[in-house]
């Protein structure tokens, strides 16, 4: 008799239990879907994250909390608002202090510049010289060589360093000028970098002097301040105010880089700036720099750009990311597609559009203009090729040419609007790198440099396979079905 009631009790306590838990459960699905609703993201966007909410347990839920917001973390988010008027209040004066850069605008770039203007408060400048380096070993070559000339300062910014290769060149050079008293300071991402913080690198750079500062560090503390896979994705260097470089190309030697990853050597390009441009990759620099230490370098610099009227490449520089006014490389992005009229050259290593992007791109091709899409046959991110493959085939079928390269991850990321001006830099075609990610874009209008970029891009064609709508209609029905079942999680990508 006890023995039976003893389990009637366990049996009602335990459905009890499950009431709570069901209570529980259903209370925070309802609050975390309150929340989704009140954001008014895209509604793409809105709609993943709920069905990924209900249709997984608490899990769906943990993963909203973890990747569902961006949250920098109070610390930065006061600060990076805080930032914002006195830095655009600087750019400003340093573009009216230097009024020969000033420049007219080419009428196919005039609408970009506005836009990257009123939201960025960024000049078009003049005056600017540009070399475009396309083999790794001269990248780092250069890079070693310009920091070992260096007399007063290197500021170097990656989202990945890898040891091994021509990459220790860099860092033997930082060593060697930063014992002689030059101010050198290193940004590094903590995720892309945690290889290299793992290495006896930091130590040797902080011994010698070298200020090395890891950004958006990670842990499960800190989850409930900031999200975790906010990424500085920047490729920035800046040597005594003179010289810059920026591109697609992180601080690793190829030859020693996720070799286990199948899919062949990295292929990246750089450009080195000189010019009344430099000062500006400076200034972001700095932007950076506070954001992550809380020091203010914006009023040490000098302001006295070379300049280059002989070569005279017109270019703008573009920062984006989580901040104010940041999100304008998909507005700026799109428009640069709208305005193009007789030929568009994408490149990007990951390719997972959003629909604006998508119809931005069959527009542009249905009214005649050509354009070309050049992807590496492999990328080392399987949820990302599958998701982005979801959307080839209403491309191909609006008459997009589609190549894909075989000669390595082919990780260059530029849009050549006609022959006339040209994006080149960090970003990638992906939701992550148009709102997520801190990048950096530079927007060259100037005919020459798009023939350089034209004949680069050419070469990458030359080297891929083109695709073909009636081949890719008849891939196998499985891989339809993991293209399809990832494409629902691009909005989340």
């Amino acid at each position: 008799m006890f023995n039976g009631l003893e389990k009637d009790l366990s049996d009602l306590f335990s459905h009890f239990l499950g009431l709570l838990l069901l209570l529980f459960h259903t209370l925070i699905v309802v609050g975390v879907s309150l929340r989704v609703i009140f954001k008014r993201r895209p509604i793409g966007v809105s709609l993943a994250w709920l069905a990924l909410i209900y249709a997984i347990p608490f899990a769906g839920v943990g993963f909203y909390i973890l990747f569902g917001e961006i949250r920098l973390g109070r610390r930065r988010g006061e600060q990076a608002k805080t930032m914002y008027t006195p830095y655009a209040a600087w750019i400003r004066q340093m573009a009216r202090a230097f009024p020969q850069y000033r420049c007219p605008v080419s009428d196919k770039a005039a609408p970009l510049h506005d836009l990257i203007q009123g939201r960025l408060a960024m000049p078009m400048l003049s005056g600017n010289r540009m070399t475009l380096l396309e083999q790794p070993e001269a990248i780092l070559g250069e890079i070693a060589s310009d920091i070992r000339a260096a007399t007063q300062s290197c500021y170097l910014e990656f989202y990945i360093w890898q040891p091994g290769g021509w990459a220790d060149e860099v860092g033997e050079a930082l060593i060697e000028v930063s014992q002689r008293g030059v101010d050198c300071r290193v940004l590094l991402d903590s995720v892309g970098s945690k290889h290299f913080f793992r290495s006896g690198w930091p130590q040797r750079l902080r011994s010698a002097g070298v200020q090395l500062i890891e950004v958006l560090p990670v842990g499960a503390w800190r989850i409930p301040f900031q999200r975790q896979d906010l990424r500085m994705h920047r490729k920035l260097v800046v040597i005594d105010d003179k010289v810059g470089y920026t591109g697609s190309m992180n601080m690793v030697d190829p030859r020693f880089f996720k070799q286990d990853a199948g899919v062949g050597q990295w292929v990246d390009i750089m450009l080195r700036v000189q010019g009344p441009m430099v000062p500006l990759m400076w200034s972001l620099f700095v932007w950076d720099w506070e954001m992550e230490t809380g020091e203010r370098l914006l009023d040490s610099l000098q302001h006295q750009p070379e300049a280059w009227p002989l070569i005279n490449y017109r270019a703008q520089l573009i920062p984006s990311g989580p901040f104010e006014g940041g999100d304008a490389i998909q507005q700026i992005l799109l428009q640069a597609i709208y305005q193009s009229r007789q030929r568009l050259i994408l490149t990007t290593p990951y390719f997972v559009p959003d629909d604006p992007l998508v119809a931005a791109l069959r527009s542009a091709s249905e009214r005649g203009v050509q354009v070309q899409l050049v992807l590496p046959h492999r990328n080392d991110s399987r949820l990302a090729h599958h998701a982005g493959n979801a959307f080839l085939e209403e491309l191909l079928a609006s008459g997009v040419e589609i190549y894909r390269y075989d000669a390595g991850l082919l990780h260059t990321k530029s849009v050549l609007v006609d022959d006339d001006f040209a994006l080149v830099g960090t970003v990638n075609l992906d939701r992550r790198s148009l709102w997520l990610n801190f990048e950096v874009t530079l927007l060259v209008d100037s005919p020459v440099f798009v023939a350089q970029m034209q004949t680069l891009v050419a070469g990458y064609i030359q080297a891929a396979s083109p695709m073909s709508l009636a081949r890719w209609r008849q891939r196998p029905w499985y891989r339809r079905m993991t293209e399809n079942f990832c494409y629902l999680f691009s909005p989340l990508l």
